[in-house]
């Protein structure tokens, strides 16, 4: 593979502001009337429709660049990635601005978790209606979200040796253990809650939740064992749910489910890191074949970027978005398909980027929608890019 040159600059300065508050392409959802019509559509598709179309149209085509009536957030999920970013640009470049400005990141979240559970965890930020009956006040911590956190602050314990900071893992631990619920379990399998509740069955966050339990591994010895098993029986739930064609579904429970790109590429990402700290029975075919299955019915060879269903359950006007693309682009990075991952970074660098703007969406009308939106998608691009500076030595 010829060296590809990433911009460390370029993707520092983004990750060590001290503040990353900004806009979001969900602004539309977080507002009174679109929590309430994304809560009728839950509901009722066909009366929902409507409404919800009315409003995708209002956010993409009229208020997409003024952003009226939007706030600028904070998203835990964005300050955790540009901490892991900047501790990827530290393991390489050993500035020790980067190690600060990760610090400062980890020290928000710490401070910025969600009250009132057993211990630290972090979700949206904002209210979210999921699904019929199902909608999340902005203080729901998810076992999807904490694992971000988590792995930051392992990976700034491991390279600093600070052992003031594993009190912190020891309290996620507690958050995993007494917040997020078993929704099955048997003699060989377990699944998981999404989040502090019997809510639903996602694949992609009984995933997240095996791949924190690693990370648990050797923060507490005397409970290495029953992690041990926990892992074991999170993996088998996954195994077991992967279609003979190497796909998962979002719900494996519902009916009405989907198979979309960036949460398969979740799936994966957390079984190849999890088999990395302890070995899972076949898990090399098993991500063989999910990996395979997404660059034979996702990948556009004539646009060169990743579409966004392969089964779709709602009309979209989104052509790619960068989600979809910069976590196929982790994936080939920790694969180690880096001559992909070096075509698949020239392309959506062509495509997503404008200057120093890095747009979330490509739309059917080839428009770029949504500048420098963090949480979507530009900090996993960015987190993404890192991974890629550390293989290329």
């Amino acid at each position: 593979m010829s060296k590809f040159l990433v911009n460390t600059e370029y993707i520092g300065r983004f990750c060590i502001k001290n503040e990353l508050a900004c806009y979001d392409p969900y602004d539309i959802w977080m507002t009174g009337m679109g929590i309430q019509v994304k809560s009728l559509y839950n509901k009722n598709k066909y009366l929902g429709l409507l409404p919800a179309a009315v409003l995708t149209l209002f956010d993409h085509f009229i208020n997409n660049g003024a952003r009226f009536f939007y706030k600028k957030r904070e998203y835990p999920t964005a300050r955790a990635m540009a901490a892991l970013t900047l501790l990827n640009l530290y393991k390489r470049e050993k500035k020790e601005e980067w190690l600060q400005g990760a610090k400062l990141h980890l020290d928000w979240l710490i401070e910025n978790t969600c009250k009132g559970y057993a211990g630290l965890g972090w979700g949206l930020g904002f209210k979210w209606a999921a699904g019929e009956g199902l909608d999340y006040n902005e203080n729901t911590p998810f076992s999807t979200h904490t694992p971000y956190a988590l792995e930051a602050i392992h990976t700034y314990v491991q390279l600093t040796k600070d052992t003031s900071y594993i009190q912190h893992i020891k309290s996620i631990f507690d958050f995993y253990e007494n917040d997020i619920k078993v929704l099955y379990e048997d003699d060989t399998e377990m699944a998981t809650s999404y989040g502090p509740s019997k809510d639903r069955l996602v694949t992609n966050a009984v995933s997240y939740t095996m791949y924190a339990y690693a990370i648990f591994l050797g923060y507490l010895p005397d409970k290495d064992d029953a992690i041990k098993e926990k892992i074991g029986k999170l993996y088998n739930f996954i195994q077991n749910r992967q279609r003979n064609d190497g796909s998962w579904l979002y719900s494996p429970e519902d009916e009405d489910s989907f198979i979309d790109c960036f949460h398969s590429c979740f799936v994966l990402k957390n079984i190849h890191k999890t088999h990395q700290i302890i070995p899972l029975k076949d898990a090399d075919k098993t991500i063989n074949m999910g990996y395979d299955y997404l660059k034979f019915n996702f990948y556009e060879s004539k646009d060169g970027l990743f579409k966004r269903f392969s089964l779709s359950n709602k009309p979209s006007i989104i052509k790619y978005d960068l989600y979809d693309n910069a976590e196929f682009l982790h994936l080939a990075v920790l694969l180690k398909d880096l001559d992909f991952a070096q075509k698949l970074t020239t392309t959506i660098d062509a495509k997503f980027r404008k200057g120093d703007a890095i747009y979330s969406v490509i739309d059917m009308f080839n428009f770029r929608k949504n500048k420098n939106t963090l949480r979507w998608a530009k900090m996993p691009y960015l987190y993404a890019m890192s991974e890629f500076y550390l293989f290329n030595r």
